[in-house]
């Protein structure tokens, strides 16, 4: 077809096109660039194509270039639209993660411009119907739906080759349903929706076979499919049943044998896939066997027709949706230099992978393989190669999926394609609809004949355009990228296919080396480009910091990429020169080298970069990024002379350690140069700044480092200067004198100055040091004369603390003590540290003093003392933790405790070593007894310095001689706090804790409390029951302790007297109360101590009233209100008004809790014999009298309410009890439920039947012989249970659950007589209740009843508080009025249903 043809058509179909209408856009306001020329549509479609690539027509990847976001790679396609700001994503630092792969555009995605010109003129001018069907092969087939194929070259035209079929054709078979072309591309068979099967030559068009019968009518064919075997096909109806067919030609006559290979009547197959396999494997083995994979809706079926039928196979689905499409796909994929067919298949969003090999024996095996889980419905699942799937979800996104990685590379939409589907194929619309629903459902989303796979492309049919998808080779999907100016993504890809871990590549052979070296070549190709891009992007003005950043996210990716691969010999020439011409680029090169130094991928710089990285780090003050450059730099490139100038005039003292180790193999120069920096401040005496204590650590690592065979300050010395650079640092540390020494120098000046700076480490590098000399005779030698020089240098020289002395005694002691030890060391210098050590009248530093020995001591230095002069000399210096150390090596344990009683920082720890001594195993009993005797003797001190802890010694280890340790303590308050802590409760006491004098000690405690603590006394009498009443009394009547005496009076019996205590106590502060009247106006402590003096009288009254007479608890109340009386008298007197209004309160709250126990009218009359109100007039007395109507009007009212209460509950409960027994009963349904049968069996005799209040019916006769097998025999008729309801196990109990399940006992039993008479209320289905029987039982009644009522009675509300008041010891009036307590009389709310 020609293009003038094509473009026709198009521009024919375009205006048949239903475009929505719509506004006339406003240029600026979408900012549209105005355009002198539009072009016209003759213009577009007459656009040269690229001739190097015959598919790409239109490349959707390319379109819009601008607006393309790469970072999106990974979950859209490059063709998706900009999701970010171009502009921002420049400006953000770019990092290379070699682990982030970035994919690209995967696909190439083409419209199919000839042939979907074709499709829409085809419709439009001859009426051929739109699309429906697609399959490729050397050529492209499109069927349509009225019944017509067509037949497009896949040249550059694509033009038509062949029309098959007719409009006749097409009205009589349906639309193309099926489409299939053999391997030779000479056959094409289609099938139709109204059953029928069309085979036409493809070199001239001819039709060879029509098939009618090679199924059952009335069925669409959904799918028909070529096998290897071109004399063999396979068809799928809509009836789900698959078929063979077999073609023959005899005496040249064409037939067609149809063999049904499974019935939809056994499950209906959706989907067919014969195994065909590629050219270059037609002779795989297992070709011989025709496979032919089958989905249903409920599994996946594999079955061999050759040589004869035979199931392989069968896969059955896990739980999916019923509407999901299941899909299969074959595919001959390389494992283990053998390629085997690998069928895939899904249904809902796991596809599931089957390897298919034939064994040696014949047989095949099927072995299962790792599952893919995606996150959509899949309607569409092809292989585009061996490695690589292409999916189609529900929502019509393509997506690209690595199978071995399980990675989705690349997803497209695929909304515009406006995919074809075969839905009314599914439903058989065309021959009736006569399929099941749940093929239908599956039919909606089914689009098999939409997408057709040959050859790694694959084509989808639109409803007005054909799509080809194929896969692009590496080269064009880093291209994608560069044309974007995606550079970094551009080099992560091709660096991922260089490394061959990259993902869907094609285009790329040769052995391995080949690859890599054509894609380094591509990637150098890169490289320059993207300097020079980058080069031409930097912004001309602005300022620095806008041009380093620019270069900053560029330049570090290409030295990374150049050293990845190998090529610096590129970086430090030719992209160098480049950059030399932008002095940031240069800057921004030369510090991004240092990443790579520290991370030793850079050893080795050239020269003129060398000293260009010299320079720009000095002119920039980057001095600590130089010193990590050098040492880790090869010394071969650096100008040692220049290095070492700046790294001396810096400080940087690393860098030149690791020069002058590295570049002149000289180790003392360094050590020199440092220490004639610190020297001359250590020798002054002057403080030590940070610095110089940081060079001071920085020589003791290099000394340590040089001694033990490693380089400083990275890696290891050359094995054969190992021992040469060790003796060299030992001749260096032992001179005598400096290279530059004056007169004044003291020998040995440099183990002086390293003693000074720090004495624990540097003899610590030296002990790290002695461990590796081992029959090393020189470095012996060398060990013994730097202890020798030490000796001579730090004993007998005042410059050195006695914690610098002791120090270096202490690493002789742990030299000494190695059992391999070569060192000798004077004694008599041990003894001569000692008496330094020792001695008493030098009270500096005493505890650093005793420290050091103790220390000298631990590490064995204790074999060099006499221990008898140690012990005597620590005793007078009094280093008590020395004599500890001594007294146990000794088992002098008893001494110990002087040690620590002497100790002012250690006092305290005696309790817990006398504690563990005496309880812990390991110790003779000898030794315990001394250390039990030693702590008696102490005891009176221990108390004295800690009474508790000293009380739970006593109780642990003591408690016998408790009488003993109390007669030792003469001071009376010392006492009193011991014997606190000694009878203080405590949980989980031994046996062995208990006092055997504990009443004594309780009753000598109760003596101390009322002299030293009596507020604590109350508590004490009532925790306490180890005194004697009373003793007790006498105690607290002595010592004028007046709630106490009370309390004690009260358990005694004495009700009378301790009332008179407590009512001279109230007396006594009320008095002074009243005292100054006015005066403690403001004074509420006064008031307060009144109040509660009140309060703890009427509390005794209230407890004792109960067991008195009324005469007694008048005895009690009266004087108590005549004293509170005659005190508003006083008050009064004094016109004191807030203290009255206090008093009054008060009375009035006594008479309130009177009324409980004394009548009103006594009451009344007290009050009016009393000489204040008794002459007085009334308005006097009218506030006590109207308070105590108040209460007495309260009980009325909450009698009354208590009594309505009750009447209407009692009401209640017989009225729903009365509806509960006479409510009809309505069966759940008309049969027995032990027999089964209706209820009305024979009409010619009478039966009963017994329905219960659930609702389950029954005959009599079935019931009493279910009761009578579970052993329950009823005594009477009206003990009848629910069979159902009254068994936990489904209607297996008997009488076992009567108590648990009263609600299926009958309330009312119902006897039914079926006579003739009744036969036609039978018949209409009406009951006749001859008889209502009221059972005697009532507790199920009353169980239905509190059912019923889910909340609490009323009447158990003030139950309950009646109760409750009983238990509190007050009674609810006197709650009332005290508590401010009120009752709400309205009833509570019914629940009732």
């Amino acid at each position: 077809m020609s293009q003038s043809s094509d473009t026709s058509s198009l521009m024919s179909a375009s205006s048949q096109l239903n475009l929505l209408e719509v506004d006339s856009i406003d240029d600026k306001e979408f900012d549209i660039p105005q355009v002198d020329t539009p072009p016209t549509l003759e213009s577009i479609l007459s656009e040269l194509e690229d001739e190097e690539e015959p598919f790409v027509l239109e490349d959707t990847c390319m379109v819009n270039t601008e607006n393309i976001d790469a970072h999106s790679c990974d979950t859209s396609s490059l063709a998706s639209s900009d999701s970010g700001d171009p502009a921002f994503l420049r400006r953000k630092k770019r990092t290379v993660d070699l682990n982030a792969t970035a994919h690209g555009s995967v696909l190439r995605h083409t419209l199919l411009k000839g042939i979907s010109a074709q499709i829409v003129s085809a419709a439009d001018k001859v009426d051929a119907g739109l699309p429906t069907a697609i399959t490729v092969s050397g050529v492209i087939a499109v069927g349509t739906s009225h019944g017509l194929a067509l037949v497009f070259g896949k040249d550059t035209n694509q033009a038509l080759r062949l029309c098959l079929g007719t409009r006749t054709t097409g009205c009589e078979f349906g639309a193309v349903s099926a489409l299939s072309i053999n391997h030779d591309c000479s056959r094409l068979l289609c099938g139709f929706a109204k059953g029928q099967i069309t085979m036409w030559d493809l070199a001239n068009g001819k039709l060879l076979r029509t098939i009618t019968d090679a199924h059952p009518p009335g069925t669409a064919i959904l799918h028909v499919k070529f096998t290897d075997d071109p004399t063999l096909a396979v068809c799928n109806d809509s009836g789900g049943s698959v078929y063979e067919l077999a073609f023959r030609r005899v005496m040249g006559m064409r037939s067609c044998d149809s063999r049904c290979l499974f019935s939809g009547s056994k499950g209906e197959v959706c989907c067919i896939d014969p195994l065909r396999a590629p050219p270059d494997l037609r002779d795989h083995p297992i070709t011989q066997y025709s496979l032919l994979a089958m989905a249903s809706l409920t599994k996946i079926l594999v079955i061999g027709l050759k040589p004869s039928l035979k199931v392989w196979m069968t896969f059955p689905y896990s739980k999916s949706d019923p509407s999901t499409v299941p899909q299969l796909s074959w595919q001959f994929v390389p494992v283990q230099k053998a390629s085997n067919p690998v069928l895939a298949f899904c249904k809902g969003d796991t596809v599931h992978f089957l390897l298919v090999k034939k064994e040696e024996s014949g047989t095949i095996h099927v072995i299962k393989q790792r599952q893919l889980q995606l996150s959509c419905d899949i309607i569409s699942l092809s292989w585009i190669n061996s490695r690589t799937l292409v999916l189609v979800d529900s929502h019509e996104k393509l997506q690209v999926v690595d199978r071995p990685s399980q990675e989705v590379l690349e997803t497209l939409d695929l909304e515009q394609v406006q995919l074809v589907y075969s839905s009314r194929h599914f439903k058989s619309l065309a021959t009736g609809g006569n399929v099941s629903q749940a093929l239908a459902l599956v039919g909606e989303k089914a689009c098999y004949q939409s997408v057709s796979a040959y050859g790694g492309q694959i084509i989808y049919l639109g409803t007005k355009s054909a799509h080809i998808m194929a896969l692009r080779n590496w080269r064009e999907r880093i291209d994608c990228f560069l044309k974007q100016e995606h550079f970094v993504e551009a080099l992560s890809l091709a660096w991922s296919v260089h490394e061959g871990s990259a993902k869907a590549v094609v285009g790329l052979f040769g052995d391995p080396l080949k690859r890599k070296a054509v894609v380094s070549d591509k990637m150098l190709e890169i490289l320059f480009q993207f300097a020079e891009h980058t080069l031409k992007k930097c912004p001309e003005q602005g300022k620095i910091q806008v041009m380093e950043q620019h270069f900053q996210e560029v330049l570090p990716v290409l030295v990374d990429y150049c050293l990845l691969l190998q090529r610096s010999d590129l970086l430090f020439s030719q992209l160098y020169t480049r950059l030399l011409e932008n002095t940031v680029a240069k800057s921004v090169f030369l510090e991004s080298l240092e990443s790579y130094i520290v991370a030793d991928r850079l050893g080795h710089l050239p020269p003129h970069i060398m000293r260009d990285l010299l320079d720009h780090y000095h002119s920039s003050g980057m001095m600590d990024s130089l010193e990590r450059c050098v040492v880790h730099l090869d010394v071969t490139s650096l100008d040692i002379h220049q290095v070492v100038k700046v790294c001396w005039e810096n400080q940087l003292y690393d860098a030149m350690i690791y020069v002058f180790n590295r570049g002149m193999n000289d180790y003392i120069t360094p050590m020199e140069k440092l220490l004639a920096v610190i020297g001359p401040t250590i020798k002054a005496g002057r403080t030590m700044t940070d610095e110089d204590v940081v060079m001071g650590n920085k020589l003791l690592v290099y000394i340590s480092c040089c001694l033990a065979g490693r380089a400083y300050p990275l890696g290891d010395i050359p094995e054969d200067l190992v021992v040469q650079v060790k003796n060299q640092v030992f001749e260096f540390l032992i001179r005598l004198h400096s290279a530059e020494s004056s007169e004044d120098e003291q020998l040995f000046p440099f183990i002086h100055t390293l003693l000074h700076f720090d004495t624990r480490e540097f003899l610590n590098v030296l002990a790290m040091t002695f461990e590796d000399f081992k029959n090393d005779k020189q470095a012996l030698e060398y060990q013994q004369r730097i202890v020798d020089i030490l000796l001579q240098v730090m004993v007998d020289n005042p410059d050195f603390t006695p914690s610098q002395v002791g120090g270096l005694f202490t690493f002789l002691a742990r030299q000494l003590a190695k059992p391999d030890n070569t060192l000798f060391v004077n004694r008599k210098l041990f003894d001569q540290v000692l008496e330094f050590l020792c001695c008493p009248d030098d009270d500096s530093r005493h505890a650093e003093r005793q420290q050091v020995l103790l220390e000298l001591l631990q590490v064995g230095g204790v074999v060099q003392f006499n221990e008898e002069r140690l012990l005597t000399l620590a005793e007078k210096a009094e280093f008590f933790q020395i004599c500890e150390f001594l007294y146990e090596k000794k088992h002098l344990y008893d001494r110990i405790i002087d040690c620590y009683l002497n100790d002012p920082l250690r006092k305290g720890g005696v309790f817990s070593y006398i504690h563990n001594l005496l309880s812990m195993p390991g110790y003779s009993p000898e030794e315990k007894l001394r250390v039990r005797h030693k702590a008696l003797l102490c005891f009176t001190e221990l108390v004295t310095f800690d009474p508790c802890r000293s009380a739970d010694l006593l109780l642990f280890h003591f408690a016998e001689d408790v009488q003993q340790i109390i007669s030792g303590l003469h001071d009376d308050q010392l006492l009193f706090h011991f014997l606190s802590s000694l009878l203080e409760p405590r949980e989980a006491l031994p046996p062995e804790a208990l006092l055997p004098v504990e009443q004594q000690l309780h009753e000598l405690q109760l003596d101390l409390l009322c002299r030293f603590a009596p507020q604590h006394l109350l508590i004490f009498l009532q925790t306490s029951q180890h005194y004697t009443l009373e003793h007790a009394i006498q105690l607290t009547e002595k010592y004028g302790c007046s709630e106490a005496s009370a309390y004690l009076l009260e358990i005694k019996g004495d009700v009378q007297g301790a009332f008179g205590v407590l009512l001279e106590l109230l007396r006594a502060k009320l008095r002074v109360v009243c005292a100054e009247g006015e005066e403690l106006l403001h004074d509420e402590a006064a008031l307060i101590n009144g109040r509660k003096a009140l309060n703890d009288i009427i509390e005794f009254c209230h407890r004792n009233c109960q067991k008195l007479d009324q005469q007694q608890r008048e005895m009690l109340w009266f004087p108590l209100l005549d004293t509170m009386m005659a005190s508003q008298k006083q008050v009064k007197e004094l016109r004191a008004t807030h203290t009255s209004e206090v008093l009054k309160e008060l009375t009035m709250k006594l008479l309130n809790c009177m009324s409980s126990f004394i009548s009103l009218p006594a009451i009344i009359q007290q009050i009016l014999q009393d000489p204040v109100y008794g002459k007085g007039k009334l308005a006097e007395i009218q506030g006590l009298i109207l308070g105590m109507l108040d209460t007495f009007t309260y009980e009325q009212t909450l009698l009354e309410t208590t009594t309505s209460l009750l009447n209407h509950d009692l009401h209640w409960s017989l009225a729903h009890l009365r509806a509960a027994v006479t409510k009809g009963l309505h069966p759940r349904q008309d049969v027995c439920n032990i027999c089964l049968q209706q209820y009305k069996r024979r009409q010619d005799s009478a039966e009963e039947i017994i329905v219960f209040s659930c609702g389950h019916l029954y005959h009599l006769q079935c019931l009493q012989q279910k009761d009578g097998a579970d052993g329950f025999v009823p005594q009477h008729k009206h003990q009848w249970r629910c069979y159902k309801c009254s068994s936990s196990h489904g209607g297996r109990g008997g009488a076992s659950s009567e108590a648990k399940r009263g609600r299926s006992t009958s309330l009312a039993q119902t006897c039914v007589t079926s006579m003739h008479h009744d036969s036609a209320a039978v018949a209409h289905g009406r009951k006749v209740f001859v008889e209502t029987t009221l059972d005697p039982q009532q507790e199920q009644s009353w169980d239905q009843i509190r059912s019923l009522y889910r909340g609490p009675s009323r009447l158990s509300i003030l139950s309950e508080l009646y109760h409750s008041s009983d238990r509190s010891g007050a009674p609810a009036a006197a709650q009332a009025a005290g508590d401010g307590f009120q009752l709400k009389l309205s009833p509570p709310p019914l629940l009732e249903e």
